[in-house]
């Protein structure tokens, strides 16, 4: 069956500002959905394209039957174009893209120049651009003009959890819609739904912090039960008990996470996704720090929760600057330590 909106659920606002807009013709040519990871921005998305592209829709409803419905559902729609940053691999003659951002190489090809052609079906174009913040400034740019004047009737929807990251002229182009985060119930229920056993349900809500796409794919990477062992390596390093060889954990753990990714994409970057599992390690030691702040009783306990926050998020601003890895987690480890035993 092809998305629906009334099938997106904790996005309320957001939907009833879409309905409204294309109820009275007046969807802007470019969208802006910003919000976490696994909230349901591409979902919407291909809610919205499936409506706008329907050739018989029933209000805010895609009919379903038509040619439109059908080939939307297929997966195959040739006025429907998902802009993901794998795209850069076709257009890079060396063959050697990681596909770590967007450049114009990729969005004249992919967008532009498609926008600014008929529809092949004749009711219209939709575009989605995931992971919008990895465009680079160049192919920012050369948008601006598509998002004001495309040709006929086109939505570009730009999907990002970083929407500071785009130019000011991208932003000030486009209808900015908020999606936030799910409640940890939501996302529980939503995973007992599709067969998730209740603990682990629960465990994956927690740690992903309210997104439904992230607790899905962390429990598909083995991510929730390296967060349990991360968990008590934490609790004891604030109990005065340090892990033996954190660092050492922090980058098995990130090397399996990388394993994962590449079995996807085996042509991605290995460096790449090793990172990337670090970042998302840092971030669930983070959590537990954060959820520790607020139970916390003590000015000293408080302070000390801080103190690793704050390491934490220097490690992850490290490793965004390509500072050598074990440097990065070596210092972490000797700073977390230092810090929660309260040692000059």
């Amino acid at each position: 069956m092809v998305v629906r909106f009334e099938e997106i659920f904790g996005q309320e606002a957001a939907i009833a500002w879409l309905e409204r807009a294309y109820e009275a013709d007046r969807l802007p040519h470019g969208l802006l959905f910003a919000g976490p990871v696994g909230v349901g921005k591409g979902t919407t998305a291909k809610a919205l394209g499936a409506v706008f592209l329907c050739e018989k829709p029933k209000g805010v409803r895609a009919c379903g039957s038509c040619d439109s419905c059908r080939l939307m559902e297929a997966g195959n729609h040739p006025d429907y174009h998902v802009v993901t940053k794998e795209l850069i691999r076709y257009h890079d003659a060396s063959g050697k893209s990681k596909a770590i951002d967007f450049s114009i190489k990729v969005v004249r090809p992919e967008l532009i120049e498609p926008a600014n052609r008929k529809p092949i079906l004749g009711r219209g174009k939709v575009f989605v651009v995931e992971q919008a913040e990895l465009m680079n400034a160049n192919a920012q740019n050369a948008m601006l003009k598509t998002l004001e004047e495309p040709y006929g009737r086109t939505v570009v929807v730009l999907l990002t959890d970083q929407p500071g990251v785009l130019l000011p002229t991208i932003r000030s182009r486009c209808q900015v819609l908020r999606f936030g985060s799910l409640g940890e119930t939501v996302v529980t229920k939503e995973l007992e739904k599709r067969g998730i056993e209740k603990g682990l349900a629960a465990e994956a809500a927690w740690y992903s912090e309210g997104s439904l796409g992230v607790a899905l794919k962390w429990i598909e990477d083995g991510v929730i039960v390296a967060a349990r062992e991360l968990s008590e390596q934490m609790e004891g390093l604030s109990g005065g008990q340090p892990p033996e060889d954190l660092a050492g954990w922090f980058r098995k753990a990130a090397d399996a996470y990388a394993e994962k990714q590449l079995e996807r994409d085996p042509l991605g970057s290995k460096d790449q996704a090793v990172r990337e599992g670090l970042a998302v390690y840092l971030r669930i030691a983070s959590l537990v720090f954060r959820r520790r702040l607020v139970d916390a009783r003590e000015d000293e306990e408080r302070e000390r929760a801080c103190e690793a926050i704050d390491a934490l998020a220097r490690a992850e601003e490290y490793l965004d600057a390509n500072v050598n890895i074990p440097l990065v987690f070596q210092q972490l480890a000797v700073t977390l330590d230092r810090e929660m035993a309260g040692r000059d």
